[in-house]
């Protein structure tokens, strides 16, 4: 069965990762042409895929989306799996960014996409009580799926386990924490952060198993900040950390 992809700069983003298969493209006749269209038609020629203009009636069904007249059809996306990661050979030291129950498919797709502006190697998500990569999910990433490993584990925990066992340290964001999150020294250590749901937070499971537990300080008894922009404040501390460590400015 065949996903889809919405939007101009996500198409065009699929279209240019040269490992993504689609299938075709539709584009809605008479819509305004731009240099994006014409990029998506001279980047599906190339790799001679399908294109077809075709009355405003047939986006009928995606009305609920903002494609922008453009949709393409593409397989769903492969994961990959943990242990293909883990055995795979890269200079430095892995950071990985996991979710644990966080359904909302345009917070996943945000968390994504601080995740590669970041240079994360990866984004493990559970099969169950998650979102996974869907249409909305690729919008919301404005393409960032394509340049990420994307893992889905059956068991958080065992995934945890595994990625402790291959040295790893799990840090855990929790409301109760004592450290905060730039408490902790990221730097010279593979790790993986894990996010949790706004209402939720980690499973208590999860959270013993965790080897930090770091917390984002609030003001006002005010504890409802967006899983998404949490993730990018703790994402970019590890960032910061990492160019005062290296001496490298970006």
């Amino acid at each position: 069965m065949e996903d889809y992809i919405y939007g101009r700069n996500n198409v065009e983003e699929v279209l240019k990762d040269l490992n993504r298969s689609v299938s075709k493209i539709l584009l809605m006749k008479g819509m305004d042409k731009s240099s994006k269209i014409d990029k998506i038609i001279e980047l599906a020629k190339a790799r001679g895929i399908i294109f077809q203009f075709v009355p405003k009636e047939k986006f009928a069904k995606y009305k609920d989306v903002s494609h922008q007249g453009v949709i393409a059809f593409v397989p769903p996306v492969k994961y990959l799996d943990i242990e293909e990661f883990i055995q795979k050979k890269k200079n430095g030291y892995k950071k990985v960014i996991i979710t644990d129950g966080v359904e909302d498919p345009h917070n996943l797709g945000s968390i994504i996409r601080t995740a590669v502006c970041a240079g994360y190697d990866a984004v493990i998500l559970p099969s169950r009580r998650n979102a996974l990569i869907n249409a909305t999910v690729e919008k919301s990433s404005a393409g960032a799926v394509n340049h990420i490993s994307i893992i889905m584990v059956n068991s958080l925990l065992s995934a945890v386990d595994r990625l402790k066992d291959s040295d790893f340290w799990i840090i855990a964001t929790d409301i109760n924490a004592d450290d905060n999150y730039f408490d902790i020294d990221y730097c010279n250590m593979n790790f993986a952060i894990i996010m949790g749901s706004e209402k939720d937070g980690i499973s208590k499971a999860i959270l013993k198993k965790s080897d930090y537990k770091i917390k984002l300080p609030m003001f006002n008894n005010f504890n409802s900040l967006n899983v998404a922009n949490a993730a990018s404040i703790v994402i970019y501390e590890t960032v910061k950390q990492t160019i005062q460590n290296s001496g490298n400015v970006v």
